[in-house]
């Protein structure tokens, strides 16, 4: 049997959820805290921790269009990072865009 891809599931945004989680937790600075880059990043993963509570709340009402989105843009938020250097995604070309 294989997936619909076409359906948003349930399901599939805690996927998504999970993928973000992971990521976010794999991912570590390397840039200094009291550094500009550093402020910038802080920026960057509040976003991301934002986006991701937005997107638990969303799902927890039903609405996973939105959850949907709200994960996506946190997971990118954490990949932009990773991917402009700022964030070390330890080779992880699965959870990251490396570059």
């Amino acid at each position: 049997m294989s997936e619909d891809l076409t359906s948003l599931t349930v399901e599939r945004v805690e996927s998504y959820l999970d993928i973000t989680r992971r990521a976010r937790a794999k991912a570590t600075p390397l840039v200094e805290t009291p550094s500009e880059e550093g402020a910038h990043l802080a920026v960057m993963l509040r976003m991301a921790d934002d986006y991701a509570s937005d997107a638990q709340h969303f799902l927890k009402t039903g609405d996973l269009v939105r959850a949907f989105g709200a994960i996506n843009y946190a997971h990118a938020w954490i990949d932009a990072g990773v991917k402009i250097g700022w964030l070390d995604g330890h080779g992880d070309d699965v959870l990251f865009t490396l570059p």
